[in-house]
């Protein structure tokens, strides 16, 4: 064969090679479906929650108040009267409830099937509430502090009809959602000191507590597992898996910076966690103790509130534009702005 007749085969004898590689097939996890500029205003927000069993999204956008919106529909429902300072909702459809942590340290009761304000009541009166749990079990509501420089403080209600009870503190700064095991115990995270203290729901007497290497910020308790979901902020952004009655550590997975979300996919096998840097890890589950990486679902830098739709599986996550000024002189500290009429409403769905 000549050195002519060679090269003229070399084209073909690539497209041949190219054919027999395999391709890997490559699961989007989630596309973008959807998207919907709301009004808004130079605030920024908090918790976002779906309604169990509803097509509403209520989102907590502080100075712009709480806004349903319907996820079926997209399209905005209303904005709850008497809700300016709105961070963190908790939606209890079994006593037609809802009760919302706000930034002045009341806590708003809301009327979930007429969506109007039923009473605004005071609680902390050294800052705001950051958001409340339920308890199955005691049946009552727990309303949770912001971050002090001290100690946090948690204020009990009876859920059936919001009477106040009465109030513990414990010496922690920040003390973030606990997860109920529905069976009298509560997991209570305290972010800063990097531990998850085990508490009797009833009294809220600590009777355990483990300590995990980083700052926890989400906490889930998985009944059919008996395993407790957790995931960090901080330097060591982190999704770790502990055994609910030892604390050892099963699972370690490194996940974006800045989580401010975490679901849980049953259907799906998924545990989700949306971040601050613009990325919502997907992690598969296989039973009790195997857990992978399924891959990062990029959004925008700043979308790190993320609620699930357990209906359809569907994601929804919130962002709004924002300008970031170089840091003042005297304070050191950096101005931000957001944009006017730029909250989105992003919807992402399975594949």
């Amino acid at each position: 064969m000549t050195a002519r007749k060679a090269l003229l085969l070399i084209p073909s004898l690539l497209m041949a090679l190219c054919s027999a590689t395999p391709t890997v097939a490559v699961d989007a996890l989630y596309t973008q479906t959807a998207q919907v500029t709301l009004p808004s205003t130079d605030t920024w927000w908090d918790y976002i929650k779906m309604q169990p069993g509803s097509s509403h999204l209520f989102m907590a956008r502080v100075d712009d108040g709480l806004t349903v919106f319907d996820v079926d529909t997209n399209k905005l429902v209303t904005t709850i009267d008497n809700s300016i300072g709105a961070n963190g909702p908790l939606l209890l459809p079994e006593y037609g409830r809802g009760y919302v942590a706000m930034t002045d340290g009341s806590l708003l009761i809301v009327d979930l099937e007429t969506l109007k304000p039923l009473k605004r009541l005071p609680l902390a009166d050294d800052g705001g509430l950051n958001s409340a749990i339920y308890d199955p079990v005691t049946k009552r509501v727990y309303a949770i502090t912001s971050t002090r420089k001290e100690q946090a403080t948690w204020f009990a209600l009876d859920a059936a009809t919001g009477k106040f009870l009465w109030k513990k503190s414990f010496p922690f700064r920040k003390m973030d959602d606990a997860a109920t095991d529905g069976k009298g115990t509560l997991f209570a995270p305290a972010r800063y000191d990097n531990i998850i203290m085990k508490l009797k729901s009833d009294t809220l007497e600590e009777f355990d507590r483990w300590t995990v290497s980083c700052n926890v910020k989400k906490v889930y308790y998985q009944a059919h597992t008996n395993r407790v979901f957790g995931a960090c902020s901080g330097d060591k952004p982190t999704f770790f898996v502990l055994d609910a009655d030892t604390g050892r550590e099963i699972a370690n997975i490194k996940i974006g910076k800045g989580i401010d979300a975490m679901v849980i996919d049953e259907k799906r096998h998924r545990i989700l966690a949306s971040n601050d840097d613009g990325s919502l890890n997907v992690i598969g589950q296989n039973g009790a103790d195997d857990f992978k990486m399924l891959g990062t679902i990029y959004t925008s830098v700043g979308s790190r509130m993320m609620h699930i739709d357990q209906r359809t599986g569907r994601l929804f996550v919130v962002n709004a534009g924002l300008t970031i000024t170089p840091p003042d002189q005297e304070t050191g500290e950096a101005g931000e702005v957001y944009h006017p009429n730029s909250f989105t409403v992003t919807t992402y769905t399975p594949q």
